[in-house]
């Protein structure tokens, strides 16, 4: 097996002295001691007894405060379908920026607390990614506009459609344009149809602030077809992304992820796996997961593509690339497409229309048409086209447009010339906004009408043409709002139809019968009833003036800029959502904010102060950058594997107040950096400039307070060399045999204890886990996680149950990339629970570290004593759980009473100075085994699911009952995956029951001169 030495950043790497001071110096923080001469005492251990006592009794004391009273009122008349302490699920869609994901919705007493993914769609699976586990939270945000108003001041419904009706009927024949973003709904586009067919020449205008136009246009170009076909990555078995973010960020990840996740399972009797090559100009979750990464500039994507073409066979002249590790890398991926022809894919993330033919036609050749590429039923994700928006603004400017009805979408903030549409929308007659809060473009309307929340709203979509599913609403709405098809139904005259109704009326005409409507609206999805055949289209693109055209673009600067969306914040639709805002971001694990990615190459040409300990402070030197005219100050951050020559900037940053606490003055807004290139808009920049401002801005980063100190804790091999020796992943466990034939019992002194029922494991598969962080987001929903806010994170208070550890391997420029969830591993013989001076923490029969929150005195005994830091300490009062008055510490109206209503009744909410960390999901394990108990039958495998496992697209992570022999993870442990199977920190004896399964790349093994060299600086380094 490759010996491979793995860093979390480069001061680990070069082992600088900041690094080796950290690590000795664990908690770098002193102890928060009231009195200052405790320490300083002639007897401080007696004295530190002394203090530990009051902390008992004070704990005492408070446990007998008088609390404050909550009254609950009770039902008079309790709805049928809710029983207290009982949850209800409903199903619904998450169809928001043209991501898509059918989604069952979890209820308590009324309150949608959790969202999952909707199993019986065979477009997701039952997968979600971050922004759908955090969607519910968007519910109870405090920022959403409550009613509707009138130059903003508040006014009613009935008020609002006699002005708006007025304004709109005194027109004189000005067209109206409805402005929205991608609408997955079929029903909607045609209300909205019927409203605008009575205004002449009024028209319906797609915006989408992160375009896909390109591909749009490419395809008719190239097929007569303006559409996006169906992608199916689990048909490929080599796949190459040309800065597509498929995993992260692209179209629609949740579904491709899942896809690509079947291609990157381990089969132990018969391995293989799909390889994946990614040319990209900075690090994405799609590069960090691909088995070959080549990075280059932006400008040179055309050519990239062009040089992949002709290496596949294309007829066009392949330009020259002067970095030869990217020709070499083009060369490799093309015969590998072409080894795979009729099971190969390429993708592109370039809005360029040529770059997309010339993929296109790399598609054509490959046999990727009605294979991997399905144009019999395409996909509806992005419908947006940049022209039909920078005409509406100039129409707009020209004061020809007399009404523009605003839905989903917010030009004044995401628009390249956002004060050219704000100028322009003070020439309208009638400015409407249906947006759900006071955002950058609604306060420049008149009039404001806003819409419900998805969660309180009827509603259908069509993710991909004949695969349709419903939204019902699963709360009464909780301010004034109004759907915006009541709305537009209410404009047209008609008073008598409602839109549940209309969008009733018309499925059941569909379907055949009230019986089939209510058999759809409770799966929640309808869908073909086999899947149907894969097609193609017939590709007539112009290759050779595609190829002109790239040829003759502007050549790149010294320096470039791209921007990107992030995993959780994406456009910045989900700005506002504190969970989003605080999940650390997968490559850079930090948080709240954006930052200018840089390599450190580029770093230290700023600075000689910048360079391998820059990582561990929180404090960032800040950068102006400039470009296409414009300018933006922000926080430098060094991140591995980003050209050199090459600045990535994350948009969606940078909001206005209105916008919510979460997002107000969080970040900048890279926007403004976006240029129109007379047929689609340019999310990157070919010159640019940046120079230092000498000022600083903290950037809070997790990931930089925890340390192995080399010992290791993933394992690694490549596809080739698992095939010819698979026992050679686990060569290192053979040294635990001279402790006695079985490790577990016979090197301890600690008792063997039997666990004669149900003992609880869990298996994370490191070939599945892309580091989404959608498990994250999930635990946080369901237990009750609090958020810290940035100043927190900056000094390693986080509170995430569940991390993703992002580990580099190899040098600095082309590291790879691996994830790694690390939560509490439950361990039998755990070092947390007899440090614990009050026995808060202790072990279940069932096998499952326990706390007891109201015994924990928060001593961090059990913190320092857990190799895996997993455990987290509540500094401050999150929740307002206290009894104390004065004592909380709210982020961004977490506290507030409407966001609380997220909370999980079934979770305890913990106060401030009580430890905490996974526990299993242990609520979802009870109500598992009740139900079981109930129906009169054994707990059943899979019954019980964490929150973890049920959010992950890829099925990285499986639990379950470990003397279950019938179990998936037992069969994983015992029979599918020995091999591979390990154990973190097994030689330290505490028998976790979380057990990983070394990651496989689908790459050449490594000479033997390397693996010697490597094995060398491996034994050095430890």
């Amino acid at each position: 097996m490759e010996q491979k030495k793995y860093w979390k950043g480069l001061e680990e790497l070069h082992n600088t002295d900041a690094h080796q001071e950290i690590v000795k110096n664990e908690f770098s923080e002193e102890l928060p001691f009231e009195s200052e001469g405790l320490l300083n005492a002639t007897t401080p251990r007696r004295d530190f007894l002394k203090y530990l006592g009051f902390t008992t009794a004070a704990a005492a004391i408070a446990a007998s405060c008088e609390t404050p009273v909550k009254k609950a009122i009770p039902y008079v008349n309790k709805p049928e379908e809710i029983t207290p302490g009982v949850a209800n699920y409903y199903a619904s869609s998450y169809a928001i920026d043209g991501e898509y994901v059918p989604v069952v919705v979890k209820t308590r007493e009324g309150r949608p607390i959790k969202l999952e993914g909707n199993t019986l769609s065979s477009i997701t699976s039952g997968a979600t990614s971050a922004r759908v586990q955090g969607a519910v939270l968007s519910l109870y945000d405090t920022a959403r506009l409550r009613f509707p108003t009138i130059g903003g001041t508040e006014t009613t419904w009935a008020e609002l459609d006699k002005q708006v009706g007025a304004a709109l009927a005194g027109l004189g024949g000005a067209p109206v344009v409805l402005l929205s973003a991608t609408l997955l709904s079929p029903t909607t586009k045609k209300l909205i149809g019927e409203f605008l067919a009575k205004y002449p020449n009024s028209r319906h205008v797609v915006y989408d602030a992160v375009s896909y136009s390109g591909i749009l246009q490419a395809n008719e170009a190239a097929y007569g077809k303006r559409v996006i076909p169906s992608y199916h990555f689990e048909n490929a078995k080599a796949i190459v992304s040309l800065g597509a973010d498929f995993i992260g960020t692209w179209l629609n990840p949740v579904e491709y992820a899942r896809q690509f996740a079947q291609t990157r399972k381990i089969n132990a009797q018969k391995p293989e796996m799909s390889k994946l090559f990614a040319f990209e100009s900075h690090m994405s979750l799609t590069g960090a997961n691909a088995d070959e990464r080549y990075t280059h500039k932006p400008s040179e994507s055309g050519a990239i593509a062009l040089a992949l073409l002709a290496a596949v066979g294309g007829s066009v002249t392949a330009p020259a690339i002067a970095d030869k590790r990217v020709a070499d890398g083009i060369k490799k991926a093309a015969e590998s497409l072409k080894a795979n022809s009729g099971k190969a894919l390429v993708v592109s993330g370039s809005n360029d229309v040529n770059v997309q033919i010339i993929v296109n036609a790399i598609n054509n050749i490959i046999g990727a048409n009605g294979t991997t590429i399905d144009f019999a039923s395409p996909s509806n994700y992005r419908q947006g086209i940049d022209s039909d928006m920078t005409k509406l603004v100039s129409d707009m400017n020209a004061g020809s447009i007399g009404a523009v009805l605003v839905y989903g979408v917010n030009p004044a903030y995401d628009y390249f010339e956002s004060q050219k549409f704000a100028e322009g929308l003070k020439k309208v007659k009638v400015a409407v906004s249906f947006n759900d809060r006071n955002d950058e473009t609604t306060v420049l309307c008149k009039y404001a009408a806003p819409d419900h929340h998805f969660l309180e709203s009827w509603n259908d979509a069509e993710g991909r043409t004949g695969y349709y599913s419903f939204a019902q609403p699963t709360i009464l709405p909780l301010f004034k709002t109004r759907a915006i098809q009541d709305t537009l139904l209410s404009w047209s005259g008609n008073t008598t139809t409602t839109w549940a109704d209309y969008l009733k009326n018309e499925w059941i005409t569909k379907l055949g019968g009230q019986e089939a409507w209510d058999k759809a609206l409770q799966d929640g999805v309808v869908e073909p009833a086999a899947a149907p055949a894969l097609g193609g289209a017939t590709f007539a693109g112009d290759i050779a003036g595609a190829a002109s055209k790239i040829s003759s673009a502007k050549k790149g600067g010294k320096l470039e800029l791209v921007l990107y969306e992030k995993v959780a914040i994406g456009s910045g639709r989900s700005a506002n959502n504190p969970w989003l805002q605080e999940m650390p971001d997968p490559i850079t694990r930090s948080t709240w904010g954006n930052y200018a990615c840089i390599s450190n190459k580029l770093a230290k040409t700023f600075s000689t102060q910048l360079g391998d300990d820059y990582e561990i402070n929180a404090e960032k030197k800040v950068l102006k950058i400039k470009a296409n005219g414009k300018e933006l100050e922000l926080p430098l951050l060094i991140v591995p594997g980003m050209h050199p020559d090459v600045i990535a900037i994350a948009v969606g940053y940078g909001r206005n107040d209105n916008a919510g606490k979460a997002a107000g003055g969080v970040g900048k807004n890279a926007y403004p950096f976006v240029s129109f290139n007379g047929q689609n808009f340019d999310y990157f920049t070919v010159d640019a400039t940046v120079e230092a401002t000498g000022q600083k801005e903290i950037v809070a980063s997790t990931q930089t307070h925890n340390s192995y100190e080399g010992r290791p804790i993933v394992k690694e091999t490549t596809l080739e060399e698992f095939i010819k020796n698979p026992k050679e992943v686990n060569e290192d466990r053979l040294e635990l045999k001279k402790f006695g034939a079985d490790f577990r019992k016979d090197a301890t002194l600690y008792p063997n204890y039997s666990y004669p029922g149900i003992k609880w494991g869990m298996s994370i598969d490191l070939n599945t886990c892309f580091g989404c962080g959608a498990c994250t987001i999930a635990c946080q929903a369901e237990n009750n996680v609090s958020v810290v806010g940035r100043e927190e994170v900056a000094k390693g208070h986080e509170m995430h149950w569940i991390r993703i550890d992002r580990y580099f391997s190899g040098d600095d420029e082309n590291p790879e990339v691996v994830f790694q969830p690390m939560l509490c591993q439950h361990c039998d013989n755990a070092p947390c629970e007899n440090v614990c001076p009050v026995g808060a923490t202790n072990h279940s029969s069932e096998g499952i570290n326990q706390m007891a929150y109201n015994r924990c005195i928060g001593t961090r005994y059990c913190a320092n004593n857990c190799p895996y830091k997993v455990r987290r300490l509540n500094w401050r009062d999150w929740n307002g759980a206290d009894s104390f008055e004065n004592n909380l510490y709210d982020v961004a109206d977490m506290n507030d009473n409407l966001t609380r209503m997220v909370l999980n009744p079934d979770v305890v909410v913990r106060s401030r100075g009580v430890m905490e960390k996974c526990s299993f999901c242990v609520q979802r394990l009870q109500e598992a085994k009740l139900d079981a108990k109930k129906a009169g039958h054994p707990l059943k495998d899979g019954a019980a699911k964490t929150a973890c496992q049920q959010a992950c697209g890829a099925d990285a992570i499986v639990f379950g009952n470990i003397n279950d022999k019938n179990s998936e993870i037992y069969k994983i442990r015992n029979e599918q995956q020995v091999d591979r199977m390990y154990y973190v920190l097994e030689e330290t004896h505490v028998l976790p029951s979380i057990s990983y399964l070394a990651k496989i790349r689908n790459k050449d093994a490594a000479p033997k001169a390397e693996k010697e060299s490597a094995h060398k600086e491996e034994a050095h380094h430890a």
